[in-house]
């Protein structure tokens, strides 16, 4: 059997707007978050966690951001891409865990939906997709509530 994790991260800065887009669920907040597709953190940093675990590069290798088809892209047709390859390449997804980080918005009320919303995309049982958050304790860029970290891991198996 292989079995193979794979870690991603990410950064994304807050800037104009009313809301975020964390994990395919729209969160109100009072800006919302910079980047050239839809700046969801959690789902870029749990696609870059899968193309980690096939050793296939990051998500800027397979969407260039200089390739203006993917400014303002959804983020659901990356995540969707890494479980593909992932699947042709003879895995299956066992289960993931997403951890945002950042001090507001409050990520509590939401998880349920941003949990259900990543299961469906990656074709998960619920049971198998942990999305959590944590702060900084005010320390650092999260701290200040400049943006939002997120890290995560994804489990990969191959019989």
């Amino acid at each position: 059997m292989d079995i193979r994790l794979g870690n991603g991260f990410d950064v994304h800065a807050f800037g104009p707007g009313n809301h975020v887009t964390l994990c395919g669920v729209q969160v109100p907040h009072k800006a919302g978050l910079v980047g050239h597709s839809d700046a969801d953190v959690g789902m870029h940093t749990v696609t870059d966690a899968i193309y980690g675990a096939l050793a296939m590069g990051d998500i800027g290798q397979h969407f260039p951001p200089s390739d203006s088809q993917w400014k303002g892209a959804a983020s659901e047709i990356f995540l969707r891409h890494a479980v593909n390859l992932a699947g042709e390449m003879g895995f299956t997804l066992s289960n993931v865990d997403c951890t945002l980080i950042c001090e507001w918005p409050k990520i509590g009320p939401h998880a349920p939906a941003m949990r259900a919303t990543m299961a469906e995309i990656m074709g998960l049982t619920l049971d198998r997709v942990s999305v959590k958050a944590t702060t900084s304790e005010r320390l650092g860029f999260t701290g200040r509530g400049e943006g939002i970290a997120c890290i995560a891991t994804a489990t990969l198996v191959k019989p």
